[in-house]
C-alpha cells in the first residue's frame, strides 16, 4: 500500500500563486506515476497533470497547461504542483494520485480545498 497525504491548499486571490505537495510513503517503490486531480462543487472529478516516477515526463489537461507545473522528488518521495496565475474556475478541491501502471491510479489522497477568489 502507499499512503499520501497532501498539503498547501489554501484562499488566494485571482492571478496570484499556490504550491501543493504530496508526500506519498509505504511502498513508494511500487509508484509508476503520480497526479493531481480535482473536483469542483457540482461537476466530476478530472485530470490535472501528472509525472513518470522514473523519468520525470509531464502531462498536463489543457486547462491548466502553461499556468501549472508538476515535479516531483525521488528521494523525499514527494509531488508538487505549482500553481501560477490563478483563475477562479481552478477552485476545487486537489487530490493527489498514484498508480502502479500508466493506467489508472490506484491510490488516493484525502484532498486539499485550493479556492481562488475574483
Amino acid at each position: 500500500q502507499v499512503q499520501l497525504v497532501e498539503s498547501g491548499g489554501g484562499l488566494v486571490q485571482a492571478g496570484g500563486s499556490l504550491r501543493l505537495s504530496c508526500a506519498a510513503s509505504g511502498r513508494t517503490f511500487s509508484i509508476y506515476h503520480m497526479a493531481w486531480f480535482r473536483q469542483a462543487p457540482g461537476k466530476e472529478r478530472e485530470f490535472v497533470a501528472s509525472i513518470i516516477w522514473s523519468d520525470g515526463s509531464t502531462y498536463y489537461s489543457d486547462s491548466v497547461k502553461d499556468r501549472f507545473t508538476i515535479a516531483r522528488d525521488n528521494a523525499k518521495s514527494t509531488m508538487s504542483l505549482q500553481m501560477n496565475s490563478l483563475k477562479p474556475e481552478d477552485t476545487a478541491v486537489y487530490s493527489c494520485a498514484a498508480g502502479r501502471t500508466g493506467g489508472q491510479s490506484n491510490y488516493w489522497g484525502q484532498g486539499t480545498q485550493v479556492t481562488v477568489s475574483s
